[in-house]
């Protein structure tokens, strides 16, 4: 079975997300590929975001400090339900596009998954500058990426059209939102369901795409001969 999911790597409920399909796919009977696909949450974000993380919120949904301050409270409990620490007095956001080319070649080099959690990590828990390159290099070695490798990759524009191409699926999708799961190429689901939720669309998925299981073996007939 194969899961592909549009996220970026600055959206919390991402995070708590791919948390919550791990928990769902803890015991799940059938052998799954996860792909990530690139969304940018703010294309046009600059490299470092000015003011705290509250600040930004607060002026992004034209709310007061204190309504920022319960905002990130509420997400930081949530996110601690599923064994996430946040600490979003140190996160450092900014532009994703580097990360999402890099999570391209990761999952070129077949760590695209190590990587994705290691940057999710570094954002909300860590507060390392997600869109400084010399930070996304260091991350990427953490994880087997070969750094001079990573480095020529931010340096000369490869994968910039494969993330581009992520984005024009999400559209052609009418993704608005993510988190987005599509299970099998058939079921769609948006945000950060519950872990129980996602199970119950894979164990869906799961019945219509997997074959027969025979049970027994009791007499019949094949062609033209029949067990007596």
């Amino acid at each position: 079975m194969r899961i592909d999911i549009w996220s970026d790597v600055v959206c919390p409920w991402c995070y708590i997300g791919k948390r919550r399909l791990e928990t769902a796919l803890a015991d799940f009977p059938g052998e799954v590929e996860v792909h990530w696909h690139a969304f940018e949450l703010d294309p046009s974000a600059p490299v470092t975001a000015e003011g705290s993380y509250e600040e930004r919120l607060a002026a992004k949904y034209g709310r007061s400090l204190a309504d920022a301050a319960e905002m990130t409270a509420s997400m930081t409990a949530t996110a601690a339900t599923e064994g996430l620490e946040f600490r979003f007095d140190r996160a450092r956001p900014g532009n994703t596009f580097d990360a999402h080319r890099l999570l391209h070649l990761a999952g070129e080099r077949g760590v695209q998954d190590a990587l994705k959690e290691r940057l999710l990590r570094a954002t909300f828990t860590e507060g390392e500058p997600i869109a400084d390159r010399k930070t996304l290099v260091r991350l990427a070695a953490e994880v087997g990426l070969d750094a001079d490798e990573a480095r020529r990759v931010l340096a000369d524009g490869t994968y910039a059209a494969e993330v581009r191409a992520d984005e024009a699926q999400a559209a052609q999708l009418r993704i608005t939102g993510v988190p987005f799961f599509v299970v099998d190429q058939r079921y769609g689901v948006s945000g950060a369901q519950p872990a129980e939720v996602l199970r119950q669309v894979l164990d869906r998925a799961w019945s219509e795409s997997a074959p027969l299981q025979v049970v027994g073996g009791g007499p019949g007939c094949e062609g033209d001969a029949c067990a007596v």
